[in-house]
């Protein structure tokens, strides 16, 4: 088990300094196709196609601030290693991403347009997280975990941040979870307020749900899922838990047909591709899970992937 402790908040202070830097703001819209009272948060704009920039962006300054010359090593299936890649880019970094050979084809192809070590290995995220492990343990550097890392949760609240200027009424933000830290690095942001963080996951992978439900980390049987993004069991002791039950964080499932028409409703009605992890808020809200906030108060959906490979695109969008 490796130690981890929560963000504190100059590790939130240097999140926001180095996200202000190199990306913009993205944009909150009204999706009256939704229901009244609903925004969409799209993370989809950022220029790696994903949210996951802000936690690379940090992760890495934070190590070249503490280690100039230190190397980043980080296991991903896809968007944390572009999040990581493009941050090498920005700041003159090392930076090491091992993907499972099954990864999305579409991340993968996106990764090799960065300058970064890239190493194919593994069947499955857990294959390539221990393989990561290992290089750092025999060449060093630091390993970056995309959710399990107090600069990484730091750099996902930048998006709360943002949010409390963007929609002064805001009442809910809905959160897609896979290992937690962005549902974490939300809750943590929105500290103070009475904003409510729901979390939605896959029933495919319920890893989160099932630690919230149990007061801790329990293990799951994970199936095929349109979200693979948010697939996986949680690394033992992951501190994305302990911060879920602290703020009280209430997590959602929804069914691989409703991400799967999620997708669908996004291209067709609201004009955006999304990931299956991308569109879990909307399929939430679609099934009539996340319940209206009183007194007209926004809920935002966070769209928060678009690298979803072309065929699976044409096979959700004709199926």
């Amino acid at each position: 088990m490796r130690a981890v402790a929560e963000p504190q908040q100059s590790q939130h202070d240097a999140a926001w300094k180095v996200v202000r830097q190199h990306l913009a703001v993205t944009p909150v819209v009204a999706a009256p196709q939704l229901g009244p009272h609903i925004s969409l948060k799209i993370e989809t704009f950022q220029p790696t196609g994903s949210f996951k920039v802000r936690g690379g962006l940090a992760a890495v300054a934070a190590t070249l601030a503490a280690d100039p010359g230190s190397e980043v090593v980080g296991a991903s299936a896809g968007n944390h290693g572009l999040g990581l890649a493009f941050a090498a880019d920005r700041l003159n970094a090392k930076v090491t991403v091992i993907v499972p050979r099954l990864a999305s084809a579409a991340k993968v192809s996106a990764l090799q347009q960065f300058d970064v070590r890239l190493v194919l290995h593994g069947e499955g995220y857990s294959e390539a997280e221990a393989h990561a492990l290992d290089l750092v343990a025999r060449e060093g550097g630091r390993y970056v975990s995309p959710y399990n890392d107090p600069d990484v949760i730091a750099g996902q609240g930048t998006i709360a941040r943002e949010l409390l200027d963007q929609v002064p009424n805001l009442g809910t933000v809905v959160v897609p979870v896979g290992g937690g830290g962005l549902v974490s690095g939300m809750s943590l942001g929105l500290e103070g307020t009475d904003v409510r963080v729901i979390g939605v996951e896959s029933e495919a992978s319920p890893s989160m749900s099932a630690a919230v439900a149990a007061g801790g980390i329990v293990p799951i049987t994970v199936e095929p899922t349109l979200a693979d993004g948010l697939a996986g069991n949680l690394e033992v002791g992951a501190i994305t838990v302990d911060i879920a039950l602290h703020n009280k964080v209430e997590i959602l499932t929804v069914s691989e047909a409703d991400i799967r028409s999620a997708m669908a409703f996004a291209a067709y009605k609201l004009g955006l591709v999304l990931e299956g992890a991308g569109a879990v808020g909307v399929a939430a809200v679609r099934a009539g899970l996340v319940a209206p906030n009183e007194n007209g108060r926004e809920t935002v959906v966070l769209l928060t992937g678009r690298n979803v490979a072309p065929a699976l695109l044409d096979e959700v969008l004709h199926s």
